[in-house]
């Protein structure tokens, strides 16, 4: 496997194996890769040719008080867990080298980028579809995998893909979970014990939702007054958003039915994490 930093080196490369008709996956990522990252790379090279993965800490997705510098960083590793996954590559790039002298160029999704996170992050999705657009550029892949965690963010790169008719297949892979049921994230090291005990109050209650709904509830009002009234039972717990929408444009809607997500970002301590459920009624 092998790394890459300059972006005229893996184009050269990607245009090496397209010429022999390889079909090229794409794994963007942000570094620090657990299992969740693991099980997209596994799905990305057990159906493409020759797969990429991208490690770039993406500085123009953080705001002015988020934790860009300290956010956890460790390429040794990455590298070794990348490829025990079947990672042909990996594109590593600093930021000089994917913003030269700046970004002065910007990709802006709107409409599905104003609820959720986009409410709580101004900016923040701009900055990832301008830096996932670059990557599309770079590395011209067939196929891109995305993470349900990030439900919103998969959301918002298929529209962005649609609207500028980008040549690109967004794959969304389940969420991995731990075996208490949190969601993995590079964000849970920051947690310390006590928080990472009250952080299972999350994805509990969230599962606890969606079997209320199994049994028969199709009221948002009641779902979303459980989830508050549960994760806030959680002394340590801090929630940002929790919200009910349509899972494929994340439309308002007025009670479930159809497929539905049911979306929650909490703080515990410093430490913002974010979880959902795709619901089918």
């Amino acid at each position: 496997m092998r790394v890459i930093e300059k972006i005229e080196d893996v184009k050269a490369l990607i245009k090496e194996q397209k010429s022999m008709g390889k079909t090229i996956g794409l794994v963007p990522t942000m570094g620090y890769l657990h299992q969740g990252h693991a099980s997209l790379i596994e799905k990305c090279s057990q159906s493409n040719d020759f797969s990429v993965v991208s490690i770039f800490v993406n500085p123009i997705q953080f705001g002015a008080n988020e934790d860009f510098g300290t956010y956890p960083r460790d390429i040794e590793r990455d590298c070794g867990l990348a490829q025990a996954a079947g990672a042909d590559v990996i594109f590593a790039p600093s930021a000089e080298e994917m913003y030269p002298g700046g970004c002065g160029t910007f990709v802006e999704v709107q409409g599905v980028t104003e609820k959720l996170c986009g409410r709580s992050r101004p900016g923040h999705f701009r900055g990832v579809t301008t830096v996932v657009a670059k990557l599309f550029n770079i590395v011209e892949p067939d196929n891109a995998y995305f993470g349900q965690k990030d439900a919103q963010q998969a959301i918002v790169i298929k529209k962005m893909t649609r609207d500028l008719n980008m040549n690109v297949r967004i794959i969304t892979c389940p969420i991995i979970r731990e075996e208490d049921g949190l969601a993995m994230s590079s964000r849970n090291v920051y947690l310390n014990a006590e928080q990472r005990a009250a952080a299972l109050v999350l994805s509990r209650s969230l599962f606890n939702a969606r079997d209320m709904i199994q049994k028969g509830e199709r009221s948002k009002h009641n779902i979303i007054e459980y989830l508050t009234r549960s994760i806030s039972a959680e002394r340590l717990a801090d929630i940002d958003y929790i919200s009910i929408l349509d899972a494929t444009g994340l439309e308002e809607i007025p009670m479930i039915e159809g497929q539905v997500l049911i979306a929650a970002a909490v703080k515990f301590g410093g430490t913002r994490l974010i979880d959902n459920i795709m619901v089918e009624v």
